[in-house]
């Protein structure tokens, strides 16, 4: 089964059992990263100078990416180019339910509705079919661990973990100090464009300056 760099993403940061999201606020900004990533991939939006812009409107034919990139149609039709970062901060949470709901609908994960105080809603996502997350990690051990080279997307995956500090989610069993430097070589890698490599390196920048703001917002 083929899914989006978001729903890779997701998988990891979701616990099997319980459903709940580990690093939730990292993961997030990674998912959303995920989409507009694949849409760079695709050749439908460029990022340069922490600025976005659509070129290319036409769906891609897979579900989770053609209904961000029509947001990204509408958001961008009134000011353009726009803020990666605006962006980021404007999806996260919609990214990251649409995700959810795309892994629902291919069967990988079930849905639990509860409340917390019996007052917050909050919704988990259990794992359900475990062979795509199995098939993923074993992907990135092979890569990362022992060095195999990668794939574009493969690359870009780990360019995205890398740049929202995941390695913990992906490798839960493994020292980051024996990961990271792998995983940073990957991402500074000949892997991809100019083009993808300049939108990488943008949303890594968006992602850093996103999480000091709110971190700097919560001690405030």
């Amino acid at each position: 089964m083929s899914v989006t760099l978001a729903e890779e993403i997701a998988l990891l940061s979701l616990d099997d059992e319980s459903g709940a999201a580990k690093d939730r606020q990292s993961a997030g900004w990674a998912v959303a990263g995920g989409i507009l990533l694949e849409l760079a991939m695709a050749g439908r939006v460029t990022v340069a100078d922490g600025r976005l812009t659509v070129t290319d409107p036409t769906p891609t034919g897979t579900a989770l990416l053609d209904g961000r990139l029509a947001q990204l149609v509408e958001w961008t039709a009134r000011k353009s180019p726009r803020k990666v970062s605006d962006w980021l901060t404007k999806d996260q949470s919609k990214a990251v339910a649409a995700t959810a709901q795309s892994l629902r609908e291919r069967g990988l994960v079930t849905e639990e509705r509860s409340k917390v105080l019996g007052l917050f809603p909050v919704r988990r996502y259990p794992e359900a079919d475990g062979s795509v997350e199995q098939e993923l990690r074993a992907r990135l051990t092979s890569v990362v661990v022992h060095a195999t080279e990668p794939d574009d997307r493969t690359s870009g995956l780990v360019s995205l973990l890398h740049a929202a500090k995941l390695h913990r989610i992906a490798f839960p069993d493994v020292p980051r100090k024996l990961v990271a430097p792998r995983m940073a070589a990957i991402a500074e890698g000949q892997w991809a464009g100019d083009g993808v490599r300049e939108a990488i390196r943008n949303m890594q920048a968006a992602m850093v300056a996103i999480t000091v703001a709110t971190t700097a917002t919560v001690i405030l």
